[in-house]
């Protein structure tokens, strides 16, 4: 599918007259590529709200503006290059002191000015999040990559899941999974991939080690594919050798506490009462306190964008918005489980784009 880049940027200058800005100056490296399609490290877009647009990039990659349907030019200083009088800015992708200095030139510009007989203007205008409210509701074309790069993240599982036994270390396991998604075809690893055995398991983000599994160990694998920028993301957590009671019950708990978020994904929904539907189960088994970050999190150009499922989040999901739904139950030095998909938000019930069974593998 053709992404139509032309309509991302009209959405977003139909939106800035609600900030009265007559501009946007978009820096995030990510916004730009999703505004524009240029992949680099150092480019700016101004987007105004009469529709038009130009894209400002370094001599390293002005050459690949060529493809794009929005006016470049080449400049060593791409935000000074586009700051104009007015126009807003992205706080969160923006540092002071660039901001001070963009200010400064526009105030010497407009005293230049005044002092010739020139009208009046103003400086740069700090705003929220605009394009990531954009990204946050996908397109058909978007929802396909991150569809492949989920169907990537669950080939490279299926292949690597045979090899994992006792005696391998978290690093060989992570290592396996890495360099067998990329062999699938994806851009790299989505983010770095987490594996936790035994006790390590009861730490959410835990860094794979040189802790070898063990016969016994719950195995915690947190990790995703990146597929033409787009990103997936899935936990899954299997037993080697036959579960103990409590790795059982703590299993089949935190199965049915994702599959109670998974149900409460429709458009419309407040992020909390997700959150809330499978928070409410793990708290009513006793838990709650071993359940310690929010359900899920939006994912496509970044592995974590909007919106955020948890307690004390707030607005309504939309249609088409991919997300995570991700409970886990941590027990100090015993181990944990979590249990991960992406989904997308649809008006007749959510597509679960990572496949992988959800039953208790035993390895």
């Amino acid at each position: 599918m053709t992404i139509d880049y032309p309509a991302r940027r009209a959405r977003l200058a139909a939106a800035l007259p609600a900030h009265e800005v007559p501009a946007l100056l978009v820096t995030s490296p990510v916004n730009v590529r999703y505004l524009t399609g240029l992949v680099s490290s150092n480019a700016a877009v101004l987007v105004r709200a009469d529709g038009s647009a130009l894209l400002a990039t370094d001599n390293r990659y002005i050459d690949m503006t060529r493809a794009l349907d929005v006016t470049a030019v080449e400049a060593p200083d791409v935000a000074g290059r586009l700051a104009e009088p007015g126009a807003g800015i992205e706080a969160a992708a923006m540092s002071v002191a660039t901001f001070r200095r963009l200010n400064a030139g526009l105030n010497a510009g407009l005293n230049a000015g005044l002092n010739a007989g020139g009208g009046e203007g103003g400086g740069l205008v700090p705003l929220g999040p605009l394009v990531e409210e954009l990204r946050a509701v996908k397109d058909e074309a978007e929802l396909e990559l991150i569809r492949t790069a989920c169907a990537l993240t669950d080939q490279a599982f299926a292949d690597v899941l045979p090899l994992i036994a006792p005696g391998l270390t978290e690093r060989a396991v992570a290592r396996l999974l890495d360099n067998r998604m990329t062999e699938l075809g994806a851009d790299k690893p989505a983010f770095d991939t987490i594996v936790a055995a035994g006790e390590n398991g009861a730490i959410p983000h835990h860094a794979p080690t040189d802790r070898e599994l063990r016969a016994g160990d719950l195995v915690t694998m947190d990790f995703g594919a990146r597929y033409h920028g787009y990103h997936a993301d899935m936990t899954r957590t299997v037993c080697l050798g036959e579960p103990a009671d409590w790795q059982r019950d703590l299993y089949d708990l935190v199965r049915r506490a994702q599959r109670a978020g998974r149900h409460a994904l429709t458009p419309g929904a407040e992020a909390k009462d997700v959150d809330a539907a499978a928070r409410g189960l793990i708290a009513a088994a006793g838990h709650g306190d071993h359940f310690r970050h929010g359900l899920g999190h939006g994912v496509g150009l970044e592995i974590h964008e909007d919106p955020f499922l948890g307690p004390s989040r707030t607005g309504r999901l939309e249609d088409r918005v991919p997300i995570t739904v991700e409970p886990g139950i941590y027990l100090p030095e015993r181990g944990g489980v979590r249990i991960e998909d992406t989904l997308v938000t649809r008006e007749g019930g959510p597509e679960l784009f990572t496949k992988t069974t959800k039953e208790l593998l035993v390895l």
